[in-house]
């Protein structure tokens, strides 16, 4: 099967809902389970850009030391501390009844970014797919869901995975090496075994769905591998889905804005140099853009 290159004409396929006048709560709700003491900065970054794609409603559930200074830092979100652990994780076991009450009441939903403890994060993503939502499993959500592959399988149609090769290879229990040679294949094997959509990250960026569709970005440019980009990329998907994107719409066009506004970016900057806290900044004006 051929792919379909990513482009701003591909997308027409897949349009945005029309801003229209309403209440915040009909633009979507989206949470955001994130962050860990030692890297407080994802849920901000990926909370961020959540808004920036056009989620009417925010929450941000988070490590209980940094909730407050989340709350400052981003004012338009109501804010969740969670309980942690020695380590300053997410204490999992204790934070799991007030984080499905919460995924209960959203529309999408997004965990992993700067969490620690692979096993705990998985279980919990599991867990909380049993709430009526979208998902995206980012970054430790992904280290060991291969053994909760069927579990994901079951709610097939609801979830987006982005992992990057490490993570992809961990998933398919397989050598680094070898997702890095054939990056399609690994993504074409994820999506069989999650029954979900995959964002393969790399220089140039796969998706692929369940059902045999696939996409390649190669956009973006060398500037996009930076500290906090994927946290970016997270947020803006689970930001799309909050608006009513299905899973495959809100993966191509978060790959799509993620990877102009790095090309916007060097182009007024330089070709590296700019910080993934900037990314979000430029979605906007790229969606109407886009958009026409």
């Amino acid at each position: 099967m051929k792919h379909t290159p990513l482009t701003a004409a591909s997308l027409r396929e897949h349009p945005l809902p029309l801003p229209q006048a309403g209440s915040k709560d009909a633009r979507g709700r989206a949470l955001v389970v994130a962050g860990s003491a030692s890297v407080p900065g994802a849920a901000l970054l990926a909370a961020v850009a959540a808004l920036r794609a056009g989620a009417g409603r925010l929450r941000i559930a988070t490590v209980a030391r940094a909730a407050a200074g989340m709350g400052l830092m981003v004012p338009e979100a109501m804010v969740v501390g969670l309980p942690e652990t020695a380590d300053g994780a997410v204490d999992v076991a204790q934070a799991a009844t007030s984080l499905r009450t919460l995924a209960d009441g959203c529309d999408a939903v997004l965990i992993g970014p700067g969490m620690l403890g692979e096993a705990p994060t998985a279980a919990l993503a599991v867990e909380l797919l049993g709430a009526d939502a979208s998902f995206i499993l980012d970054a430790t959500a992904l280290s060991e869901l291969r053994a909760r592959a069927g579990a994901v399988r079951a709610r097939a149609g609801r979830a987006v995975v982005t992992p990057h090769a490490g993570e992809m290879a961990r998933l398919l229990d397989r050598r680094r090496e070898a997702v890095e040679a054939d990056p399609l294949e690994a993504a074409r094997a994820a999506a069989e075994l999650l029954g979900s959509v995959v964002v393969m990250k790399g220089a140039s960026t796969w998706i692929v769905e369940p059902q045999g569709g696939r996409w390649l970005y190669a956009g973006g440019g060398i500037g996009l591998a930076t500290s906090g980009s994927g946290d970016v990329l997270a947020g803006l998907i689970v930001g799309l889905l909050a608006r009513g994107l299905p899973p495959i719409s809100a993966a191509l066009w978060g790959v799509f804005l993620h990877g102009e506004a790095g090309r916007r970016l060097a182009g007024a900057i330089g070709p590296v140099g700019f910080l993934a806290r900037e990314l979000p900044g430029v979605v906007p004006e790229l969606m109407r853009e886009t958009m026409g």
